[in-house]
């Protein structure tokens, strides 16, 4: 009796073992090579590294030119040469040419009706197109120059106060200014200082 009381229990969990392993095989078969992650987190706790770039380069000389990692649940190709870029970019540009999917970007874009968020397809390339036409025109682009000109004379005049009174002068934050007032004052219409 208690042997069979065995055999019944560990029937359907060698079964769920055999199931996990084959579904993992079949998913490992269709994806490049990539270091082994953690359930739950996947990579994320070999990423910790402050050198990232350095850390992504001792993997892809491991993996090769194109790596599959895990971030959390989510799946993220690593391509880390000019040649597998361009077979990528050029040859399967089709299949990775749309954003994932995010709860917090489809609130932000009505369900992927903007240009930066659509999915790839009729209603992205004819919302492109009008773009291309009517907003980010040569002529449309040009009507804004003088607002351009009058902030970065803006700019040139504050970083010669500044050398005048031989005081540091935080360029990044400069800029940061320049873009902000210049895209207030075309969106807008009305300068904003920060």
């Amino acid at each position: 009796m208690a042997l069979s009381d065995f055999l019944i229990l560990s029937l359907p969990v060698f079964l769920l073992f055999l199931l996990i392993k084959r579904n993992k095989t079949t998913k490992k078969a269709c994806l490049p090579p990539g270091p082994d992650g953690l359930p739950f987190i996947g990579n994320l706790h070999q990423l910790g590294n402050s050198n990232l770039h350095q850390y992504l380069w001792k993997l892809s000389q491991k993996h090769g030119p194109l790596m599959y990692l895990r971030l959390g649940l989510k799946p993220a190709l690593i391509v880390s040469s000019a040649k597998m870029a361009r077979e990528i970019l050029k040859t399967h540009d089709l299949e990775f040419c749309s954003r994932p999917a995010l709860t917090a970007m489809d609130k932000i874009s009505y369900s992927g009706l903007d240009l930066a968020f659509a999915p790839y397809g009729a209603y992205w390339r004819e919302v492109k197109k009008i773009c291309a036409v009517h907003v980010f025109s040569s002529i449309r682009a040009q009507s804004f120059r003088p607002i351009r000109e009058d902030e970065v004379s803006r700019m040139i005049e504050n970083i010669s106060r500044s050398a005048l009174a031989s005081k540091p002068f935080n360029l990044t934050e400069e800029m940061v200014s320049l873009t902000s007032t210049t895209i207030c004052r075309v969106a807008f219409g009305k300068r904003y200082e920060i």
